[in-house]
């Protein structure tokens, strides 16, 4: 499974590679839907190319937003249309193959329950949850363009934070400066949930 899954991602690297921007919308597009492709090993290059005035900044981000916009729709679209029990089904007979089983289902589906449809503005600068947040609100039936509204402002600062790194530190970061990196996002992901929840009581 681990050889598979690298082979699809050195597949995918090498199209996207030779897209350009194409290849990024293609990319994040995969990544923000059933398969958990990082988007970080697209973006943080392509920001290092633009520090280089090989490509330009403003495309790199539209491509990418674009592409994480088409692919929470998939998911959206899939769970509204399909319905829970087709979905664990289909997790159930090919998840393995994505990376995704019944139990990181659940976690979303109680992320979603619990903090409500912020989660999905939250949940878009938050790892794995990331991926399948856009499930849980498909199923809850979640209004379309809230739903677009919150995941845009989420998947347009996740994605200037990647192209940015990439942009001022190269493409080469340590795991320890990505860790830092995704304390940060989480620490202010809780305090957004805080002021919402805050907010929504008074």
């Amino acid at each position: 499974m681990i050889e598979f899954f690298s082979q699809l991602i050195s597949g995918i690297l090498s199209i996207v590679s030779e897209l350009g921007y194409l290849g990024i919308f293609i990319g994040t597009t995969i990544e923000s839907s059933f398969i958990p492709f990082p988007s970080e090993i697209i973006l943080i290059p392509a920001g290092a190319l633009a520090a280089k005035g090989e490509m330009s900044i403003t495309l790199i981000f539209l491509a990418g937003l674009a592409g994480s916009l088409i692919g929470a729709w998939i998911n959206y679209f899939l769970a509204l249309f399909l319905g829970r029990a087709t979905i664990d089904f289909l997790i159930s007979k090919y998840g393995k193959f994505c990376l995704i089983t019944k139990e990181k289902l659940q976690r979303s589906d109680k992320y979603f329950n619990k903090h409500g449809e912020i989660t999905t503005f939250v949940a878009r600068l938050i790892p794995v949850v990331r991926q399948l947040i856009s499930l849980p609100a498909g199923f809850a039936r979640m209004n379309f363009w809230k739903f677009s509204f919150y995941t845009g402002i989420g998947a347009g600062i996740w994605t200037a934070i990647l192209i940015g790194i990439g942009y001022f530190f190269g493409s080469e970061i340590s795991s320890e400066f990505k860790l830092i990196i995704t304390s940060i996002l989480l620490v202010i992901s809780l305090i957004v949930i805080l002021i919402y929840k805050l907010r929504k009581r008074n």
